[in-house]
């Protein structure tokens, strides 16, 4: 049987000096194939992005990315094989993103994933996509070591993390409601600006004054738990008032002032948190790591407090596979995450 003969070769991988993961993600709008050699060398890193088909529908449509994700997937594979200038002999064992995320979507790399690592008879590796996110800064910074605090931050997830080694990790804080990313997503929508939300915001913001107040305090204080979803109501109900009485809106006023105050909540909390859990470490994960506002905001925070910071580079902000070949590797190194042909997709995950 296939998973008998895999726990072997997975002890056996654990001692190995140069182990080279394939790895795959398809967890949204990305279909990716990269190869990573000993969790922080980046052989190949091939990302085939969807955007430009979904920006028509203002936003990710799960069946068309599905779709997507068969047509380019094998192209995708090759292409990296090819990058790293390396065969399918040349490869340890397979690593594919099992969830959170669109259930079809993730099927495709799934099954691709298991098919591979079945006619290789090399071990499958199951990753958390978020785990995926915050191994991003390990491929960025190849002497960055846990323990630190996490801020996770993208399309679908909004949390404080206390990262205590490569495979652990505790909760300190999370959304309420909105994860960050989507709150951007929807304010950019009624504002009429195109899919994705924050990339335009964050630039059209660069442009406008922060002179609107939407929310009179920051939300949920008193606690390490964020919320997204007034200050993303308050937006609409400002656009809507306005429409009605015929009054021409500032676009770009109204991007400043939204993403200030959301950014004033994200480092708030976070700098708090680092405080709490007397780390002098800060890493920051997800798409939304990628908001240069966000970023020049927690840089003098941090400096403020002694708090050394770190942000993945850009291409590593957004979903892509290397990441998870990152998390992949040392879940081995672990013995842990080594998966049967049996492997299905999850919508959701928990974060701790």
């Amino acid at each position: 049987m296939y998973y008998e003969r895999m726990i072997e070769k997975y002890k056996e991988l654990k001692n190995k000096d140069i182990v080279r993961i394939l790895a795959i993600e398809t967890s949204c709008d990305e279909t990716s194939v990269a190869i990573i050699e000993n969790g922080r060398t980046i052989l190949s890193n091939i990302v085939s992005s969807q955007i430009e088909i979904h920006k028509r529908f203002g936003g990710v449509v799960p069946e068309i990315a599905s779709r997507n994700h068969i047509l380019a997937i094998s192209n995708v594979y090759l292409q990296a094989l090819k990058e790293a200038n390396l065969t399918e002999k040349d490869i340890d064992a397979i690593a594919v993103t099992y969830g959170a995320g669109l259930v079809g979507a993730l099927l495709v790399g799934i099954n691709f994933a298991k098919a591979l690592a079945f006619s290789l008879d090399i071990p499958l590796i199951a990753v958390n996509h978020i785990k995926g996110h915050i191994a991003g800064n390990y491929l960025t910074y190849k002497t960055l070591t846990p323990p630190f605090v996490c801020l996770m931050v993208s399309g679908g997830h909004t949390a404080i993390l206390k990262i205590e080694d490569y495979n652990n990790q505790k909760m300190i804080g999370t959304t309420v409601d909105d994860a960050v990313g989507e709150a951007f997503d929807k304010v950019a929508r009624i504002l009429g600006l195109s899919y994705p939300g924050g990339p335009n915001i964050d630039s059209i913001s660069k442009t406008g004054k922060a002179n609107v107040k939407f929310l009179t305090h920051i939300p949920m204080q008193g606690t390490m738990n964020f919320s997204f979803s007034g200050i993303k109501t308050s937006v609409i109900n400002y656009v809507n008032n306005a429409k009605q009485r015929k009054q021409q809106i500032n676009v770009a006023d109204i991007c400043a002032s939204f993403q200030n105050e959301v950014i004033e909540q994200l480092v708030e909390k976070t700098i708090k948190a680092c405080k709490h859990e007397n780390s002098n470490k800060l890493v920051v994960a997800g798409g939304v790591s990628a908001n240069s506002k966000l970023k020049s905001e927690l840089q003098k925070e941090c400096l403020k407090n002694n708090i050394k910071v770190y942000f993945p580079e850009l291409k590593l902000c957004t979903d892509n596979a290397a990441m998870i070949g990152s998390a992949a590797y040392y879940m081995l190194k672990e013995g842990i995450g080594l998966a049967d042909l049996a492997l299905t997709a999850k919508a959701t995950i928990p974060l701790s």
